[in-house]
């Protein structure tokens, strides 16, 4: 590990000296690259010097300590001083060895999230519609921006689809283990006779993908207008402002009609065909490696049933977790944060556990 931080300390180093050059002045471009990648660096130099300067006071204490000619009440200042240090030294070695753990390449993009009824019938819908709306309350919550980019309606006023666009620092990293079955337990609006049904909703987080990173020639989609059955009434159906995309070699279909604009609905509707051609090319990559790394939290298969809303006892289990926590109603108002948290430290763990290896 120390060789590893001693790399990326003499390149950051050395980013930092080519970003003096004068000679860079006439090239913006070169100057944001290298700005960004020392940027990037920065947080891992910061703990590394941190993480020297403890090492340093604890060989200087462990000396004091040593002393023979040291008198008894120093000694045991000296003693208690080290305690503190070494578990300051364990605490930032940790702290470092996670920073280095190889990132998601993902984590910084936007997302487009993609919710679907599943089994349960219109119960389904009114979940879905629920856990669409707590991700909205959530991004709200963390002062992102959050889209509406397309949704279905049941005839109950549920959701049988919803697309969505959540843009914010870091919102891939976070959500990212948000994409599974999700399964709620509740006595149904319509149900009379106050039986509990069970139905699923799916939740698809996507990293949103860009003209970089998905090309779409234009001679592979077919873009049809249509008559919108969304809001806006007659007048939206004489003026076909709905888009639906086909992408001919995937057979991939994305339909768009909450915007009046029918340019507005096929830029969401392109938006929404990159992000899924990225994932599934993200997919077949992870289908590619290992069984014991597929099996790992975070990658986002569709058929794992990861959390449970049981509202008769007002508990939520995360079965990835093995742990229960309560307050449905507030939880499904966007107080995700405690359990995405774990879901991010359990995710380390067990990335620094296949990594432990590392001789340091």
């Amino acid at each position: 590990m120390i060789r590893e931080l001693q790399a990326i300390e003499d390149k950051y180093r050395r980013l930092t000296l080519s970003l003096a050059d004068p000679a860079l002045a006439s090239a913006p471009q070169k100057i944001r690259e290298l700005a960004k990648e020392r940027s990037e660096l920065e947080p891992v130099v910061r703990k590394f010097e941190d993480y020297k300067r403890a090492r340093k006071d604890l060989a200087d204490v462990r000396q004091l300590v040593s002393d023979p000619g040291i008198e008894p009440d120093l000694r045991g200042m000296a003693e208690t001083e080290a305690e503190k240090l070494e578990q300051r030294e364990r605490a930032l070695e940790s702290e470092l060895r996670t920073m280095l753990l190889p990132k998601d390449p993902y984590d910084d993009k936007n997302v487009i999230l993609e919710i679907r009824a599943g089994a349960g019938g219109d119960e389904a819908s009114l979940f879905a519609q629920d856990l669409f709306r707590m991700y909205s309350r959530f991004a709200e919550n963390k002062g992102w921006k959050f889209e509406v980019l397309d949704t279905s309606t049941s005839p109950i006023g549920g959701l049988k689809e919803a697309i969505g666009n959540i843009r914010g620092k870091g919102a891939y990293s976070i959500l990212k283990y948000e994409s599974g079955v999700h399964r709620v337990q509740r006595v149904p609006r319509t149900e009379a006779s106050g039986r509990i049904h069970t139905s699923t909703a799916t939740v698809a987080v996507l990293p949103e993908a860009d003209d970089i990173d998905v090309k779409l020639d234009p001679k592979d989609l077919k873009i049809e207008a249509f008559g919108s059955s969304g809001p806006g009434g007659q007048s939206v159906n004489r003026n076909y402002t709905a888009i639906r995309v086909t992408h001919k070699p995937s057979g991939l279909v994305v339909s768009c009609q909450d915007e009046k604009s029918q340019h507005r609905n096929k830029e969401k509707a392109l938006r929404v065909l990159r992000s899924r051609l990225m994932d599934i090319a993200q997919r077949e990559q992870h289908d590619a490696i290992a069984q014991n790394r597929r099996s790992q939290v975070g990658t986002g298969e569709r058929s794992e049933k990861i959390r449970t809303y049981n509202f008769p006892q007002s508990r939520i289990t995360d079965h990835r977790l093995n742990e229960n926590f309560h307050n449905v109603e507030a939880i499904l108002d966007g107080e995700i944060d405690e359990i995405l948290e774990k879901l991010i430290r359990q995710a380390q763990a067990q990335a620094l556990g296949s990594a432990s290896g590392d001789p340091g």
